[in-house]
Order: structure tokens, then C-alpha cells, then sequence
């Protein structure tokens, strides 16, 4: 009985998950597939951006790619780190006055901020706009940017949060993301448009440019 393309791809999935990276042979031997058949598994696997490649050079001609997961691929196997993010911060509002709290969320978001400032460089703003939202989306978002037809806003949507239930229990995640995408962007006024803890289905940052 051959299996089918989803029992594949999670096979594929858990193999990268436990190896860190393979090539499409490696991937096929193991799953008992053709070369040609496990790459267009991997394709597939892309184009859901669980997957990416890393072109390696393995001697004289065509570099050969090795395949590992995504941040969204990881995402698919529970790891405890959301668990712990509760109880971190469960933990911290017992022990800690509001004001606290707040002010090592500040901090967090002062250094996520610079982090990012760092590798957007100092491009135009669609750039480190669309750099932005490919960073964002090595975090486990499904993110992208679009410019305002009638102004020279840019709008920054999310429609899937890596920290949405997080963010449930503790509203205040979200006020740092807002502070994050105002840090990171120093040059533009920067508001929330779209909340999903407000009933929307997606969330979106409006950032018009300073003049």
C-alpha cells in the first residue's frame, strides 16, 4: 500500500525534526520513495513554508540542497515553550507589582526592537518592511505588507500570532508587540489598526511615515 502525500509529509516533517537537516536522497532512502517523488514532496512542503533549503556544494557541479525545517515547521511539534511562557509570566504577576511586569516587558521589547533594527539595516522603508515581514515569518507568523492606495501609509498584517495564546491570558503581550513594531520603526507613527483579541481575524499595524 504506497502512503499517502500527508503521511508523507509529516514523516518528512519528523525526520528534519529529529535529523536538523537532510537532502532529498538522504529523505528518500529513509522513507522508501523516489528521489524525484520526495522532491516534490518537499516543494509542496515550501510552498507551506514548513521547509527550506540550504544549497550546499558537495564538489564539482550543481550544489545540492539540504532541507530543514522552518519556524513554522516547528511549529508543528509541541515543544513546552508556550506552557512555560504562561508560567513565566503567571508566575511573575504573583510575585511582581503590575508596574514591574510592565516594565520588564518594556525592556524585552526595547531589546527585541533593537534586534530587529540590526537586521533590517538602513534601507528604504518598503524594504525593511518586506524584510521585516520575512523575519516575522521565520518567527512562526503569517505575516505581509501592503502600501495604502491613498496615502503613504503601509499596513502590517498578521493574520496567524505564534503568541496568540499567550496573548489571551495576558493582554499586555500585545501592548508590547505594539511597542516593539513603534521601537523598530522609530521613523514612522505606528498604531493598531486590527486586533484579533477584539474580534478581528487578523492584527495589523498602520505605520505612516514621519515627515
Amino acid at each position: 500500500m504506497t502512503s499517502s502525500p500527508a503521511s508523507t509529509h509529516e514523516a518528512a516533517l519528523t525526520l528534519l525534526l529529529r535529523q536538523g537537516e537532510a537532502s532529498a536522497a538522504e529523505l528518500a532512502q529513509q522513507l522508501g520513495v523516489s528521489v524525484q517523488v520526495m522532491r516534490r514532496h518537499l516543494r509542496s512542503l515550501e510552498r507551506d513554508e514548513l521547509v527550506e533549503a540550504s544549497p550546499q556544494s558537495g564538489g564539482p557541479g550543481r550544489p545540492s540542497n539540504r532541507w530543514r525545517l522552518t519556524a513554522n515547521g516547528r511549529g508543528r511539534f509541541p515543544d513546552g515553550s508556550e506552557h512555560f511562557a504562561l508560567g513565566l509570566l503567571q508566575s511573575l504577576s504573583t510575585a511582581l507589582p503590575p508596574d514591574q511586569v510592565k516594565g520588564l516587558l518594556s525592556t524585552q521589547a526595547d531589546l527585541q526592537a533593537g534586534r530587529y533594527r540590526e537586521q533590517l539595516g538602513d534601507q528604504p522603508l518598503s524594504g525593511r518592511l518586506e524584510k521585516m515581514v520575512e523575519l516575522r515569518r521565520r518567527e512562526g507568523y503569517v505575516a505581509d505588507c501592503r502600501q495604502d492606495p491613498e496615502s503613504p501609509a503601509w499596513l502590517l498584517q498578521e493574520y496567524h500570532c505564534s503568541v496568540s495564546r499567550v496573548a489571551e491570558a495576558f493582554p499586555l503581550i500585545c501592548d508590547q508587540e505594539l511597542q516593539v513594531m513603534r521601537r523598530t520603526f522609530p521613523d514612522c507613527s505606528v498604531e493598531r489598526v486590527h486586533w484579533k483579541l477584539d474580534g478581528d481575524h487578523t492584527c495589523g499595524f498602520r505605520l505612516t511615515p514621519r515627515d
